[in-house]
């Protein structure tokens, strides 16, 4: 189980680390915004496994609050466009 857990976060800090280097290599908006739902995910899903190896219910309410944050990002971005970098 801990090798599990290991390869998972490792992963999971792969994927998040890929998404920042997207987010600062850009070049249009969309694929930031795209970058930063991707490191939302990875977040929630880190919080997630967290959860469960030290099993702490505050770490699962942090990732609802991240998918909340996610959801208003995009929300934000689809209602106010501007025009491309």
């Amino acid at each position: 189980m801990t090798l599990f857990l290991t390869a998972t976060t490792v992963v999971l800090l792969g994927l998040f680390a890929l998404g920042l280097v997207r987010i600062y290599i850009g070049p249009t908006r969309a694929d930031r915004i795209l970058a930063v739902q991707l490191s939302g995910t990875t977040t929630v899903a880190i919080l997630i496994v967290l959860s469960a190896l030290m099993d702490m219910t505050a770490l699962l309410h942090a990732a609802l609050l991240f998918v909340l944050f996610a959801a208003l990002i995009a929300v934000a971005f689809i209602r106010h466009p501007q025009s491309e970098d």
